[in-house]
């Protein structure tokens, strides 16, 4: 008889893993070698028995308590037993389907109970503008959707009849099958893990138990929601199968591109154009806000892109207890048309000013002419 190998070192953990770590090694190696994916190869069929092995006794406080303790030989029998019965105990099973079901899914049609009747998610896209986004408000919904129907009560049978236990797997929704060594089971074939078959089916529903409709739903959508957020409405899916819970509705926000504002995060931006005189001279403009309009005092001599801060001005942080708030910059407008005296006065204006009341300009040209000046001695 060979020797059988140390089960740390079989799924490559240490001896103080937990639990957890113990259970991912065996994802890991079950999928590598399962029967399923090695359909000819004895040796990966032996390393799968191996590592099911290892892990049904380190899975189990007990088992691995006697196997630290006694090694092989505290824990022989037990898996003597264990694999005289396919495979199956109370505890392994529920491991392996447990592990399995997560890693294969519905590969090899195992894991889970497969008797879920609830009903799927909806989606629903609504647009909305900024204004709505930022203030709230109460969105009236027509939602396509499948509902129980009423005259089967859900059931799908023919009223004054019931659905009866499936022949193929007894009413459980499940049937066992042999696969190599191992036995595990899958959903039944011929009921899809309800467990019950209809043999008069409801003439409205033809047996699904669900009718279509539509149905309308006010929904209040909070302030502050943000291009692509997600409102969920618990139990406003479609209907579950046969009396199950119904899924849920989830509304998918998008708002509509804004005419004046750019949104980023809870703040605001807004480009707001003004004269040349009142860059020069200084005013009072009437700045842009969701709410209305606000005064923007501009001091004299204001460049172009000032950036002013507006603050509350924004919209309601829907992750935080704040308000953004509301940039606007101070474009200097470059008037496109003059007339004859209007020329005649700019032209009397440069006239009169030197770089002096430029510094910004003076500066420029103190560097641009040493730029120059270097630049041609390196030339000579």
């Amino acid at each position: 008889m060979p020797t059988k190998g140390d089960y740390y070192e079989i799924l490559g953990v240490d001896k103080g893993a937990d639990a957890n770590a113990v259970k991912r090694a065996y994802r890991k190696l079950a999928m590598k070698y399962h029967p399923d994916r090695n359909k000819d190869d004895a040796a990966a069929a032996e390393k799968f028995r191996e590592v099911t092995e290892a892990y049904e006794v380190l899975s189990d406080k007990e088992k691995r308590a006697r196997y630290d303790q006694y090694g092989h030989a505290g824990v022989d029998d037990q898996m003597n037993d264990f694999w005289s019965r396919g495979g199956q105990d109370s505890q392994a099973f529920r491991d392996f389907g447990d592990v399995f079901g997560d890693v294969f899914g519905d590969m090899f049609g195992f894991g889970g109970s497969g008797r879920s009747n609830r009903g799927a998610d909806l989606r629903y896209q609504l647009e909305m503008t900024l204004e709505d986004a930022a203030n709230g408000r109460e969105a009236e919904l027509e939602i396509p959707k499948h509902v129980g129907c009423t005259t089967c009560k859900g059931s799908g049978a023919r009223p004054g009849t019931n659905p009866v236990p499936c022949r193929t797997c007894g009413g459980h929704g499940q049937v066992q099958m042999q696969q190599g060594f191992f036995a595990m089971r899958r959903t039944c074939p011929e009921c899809h893990g309800q467990g019950t078959r209809i043999e008069s089916p409801c003439t409205d529903c033809g047996g699904s138990g669900l009718v279509q409709t539509r149905k309308k739903l006010k929904v209040r959508i909070p302030p502050g929601v943000y291009d692509g957020a997600q409102v969920r409405v618990g139990g406003e899916g479609e209907a579950g199968a046969q009396g199950g819970p119904p899924g849920d509705l989830y509304i998918v926000v998008r708002l509509k591109k804004h005419s004046m504002f750019e949104r980023e995060g809870a703040d605001l931006h807004c480009d707001m154009p003004i004269t040349f005189p009142q860059a020069v001279l200084g005013s009072e403009v009437d700045a842009p806000t969701l709410n209305g309009r606000v005064k923007i005092k501009i001091p004299a001599g204001t460049d172009s892109g000032k950036v002013f801060r507006l603050r509350g001005k924004g919209v309601p942080d829907i992750r935080a207890n704040r308000t953004g708030d509301l940039f606007v910059r101070l474009n200097v407008a470059v008037p496109k048309k003059l007339s004859k005296k209007q020329e005649d006065l700019l032209r009397e204006f440069a006239a009169e000013t030197g770089d002096e009341v430029y510094p910004e300009r003076a500066s420029f040209l103190g560097k641009a002419k040493q730029f120059w000046d270097d630049l041609s001695g390196e030339v000579k």
